[in-house]
């Protein structure tokens, strides 16, 4: 704020104050006054004028650069009413108001929308463990009538329940910090978890899976972990090649880290499309494919649990050689939940 724009604010006052005192010439001249008293008194008063204009100018340039200030240091500006002085002129106290207002009332729409969400969230996880049940009653069903056609359908279930897990976990993912427990846990045994969770679609598509180096603790929630781990041996499973299918699986300790590795031999990906893989709704040339239609959430939604678990994830491939993801857990029991 410059002295010389918030004169042209006032200008109109200051063309009236200057008729105003022509006004006054005009009438001394009429009496003889003395010279001096002609001169002195519209001096005096555009004086008077100049100091009183430039306390309000300092007020006012001194609330607005504050409130720019802490505008600027402030990540949520949202909460700026929370921090600005009540200013002791009038356009700065409507100011404050207005802005206290519209707080109050984005924070009141905010809340609406939350509410509404999380009654959503809260209807897809009741469905989601309603939905389980005649799953797992189908599947009882198959298990006792095991015929060609059964086994296609026991498949397609599976597929049905992977894709509600998704689902669920997906429901999850922004509120991660009310429902991960962060303990010390066996890395083998969430790989052997996830690997039974995909027994049949790996005994079907007659893939070699090789453990090695997986007795390590770990520091993490073992039902999220699990989960990731699950998604990435699923992706394996859909891109895998036609024959010599394989998976290695195993993990090296470091100093500060353990990172576990899961490869595999498939049909890979192509160089221009790897830095793409985690971003939401992203399928490449790999999920066009026949039989391997793609969501583009699973990849996606496994950096967003690890962002949020402090676990990093990193992926490398070679299109018609395979691909490598890297899952890495600090050592340390702290972890940052974000």
């Amino acid at each position: 704020m410059r002295f010389r724009d918030f004169l042209k604010e006032n200008l109109i006052t200051l063309i009236l104050l200057i008729i105003v005192l022509i006004t006054i010439e005009i009438l001394l001249m009429i009496y003889s006054f003395n010279i001096l008293i002609k001169i002195y008194i519209p001096v005096s008063i555009l004086l008077i004028y100049f100091i009183g204009i430039y306390i309000i100018y300092y007020k006012k340039k001194s609330f607005y650069n504050n409130l720019l200030n802490i505008l600027d240091d402030l990540d949520q500006k949202y909460l700026i009413t929370e921090l600005i002085n009540t200013p002791d002129f009038i356009e700065g106290k409507i100011l404050k108001n207005i802005v206290e207002d519209t707080g109050k009332s984005m924070l009141e729409n905010v809340n609406k929308y939350k509410y509404i969400q999380e009654d959503y969230k809260e209807y897809i996880e009741l469905w989601i463990h309603e939905i389980k049940i005649p799953i797992a009653t189908s599947k009882m069903i198959i298990e006792n009538n095991k015929t060609e056609v059964t086994e296609s359908i026991n498949e397609e279930i599976n597929k049905i329940e992977n894709y509600i897990e998704q689902a669920l976990f997906y429901a999850r993912s922004n509120t991660v910090e009310k429902d991960y427990y962060i303990k010390k846990v066996n890395l083998k045994e969430i790989i052997n978890n996830s690997i039974l969770k995909n027994k049949d679609s790996l005994l079907q598509n007659k893939i070699n899976i090789n453990l090695h180096d997986i007795e390590t603790k770990v520091y993490t929630d073992s039902k999220w972990c699990t989960f990731i781990v699950n998604q990435i041996i699923q992706n394996s499973i859909k891109y895998s090649k036609e024959d010599n299918k394989k998976i290695e699986i195993y993990a090296i300790e470091k100093k500060e880290k353990v990172v576990l590795y899961i490869k595999d031999n498939g049909i890979g990906i192509k160089k221009g499309e790897i830095t793409r893989v985690f971003e939401k709704g992203f399928t490449g040339e790999n999920g066009r494919l026949n039989g391997r239609k793609s969501t583009g959430i699973g990849l996606y939604l496994c950096k967003k649990l690890c962002n949020r678990l402090g676990i990093g994830l990193e992926l490398n491939s070679e299109k018609n050689i395979g691909t490598e993801v890297r899952i890495i857990f600090p050592r340390n029991s702290f972890i940052d939940i974000k």
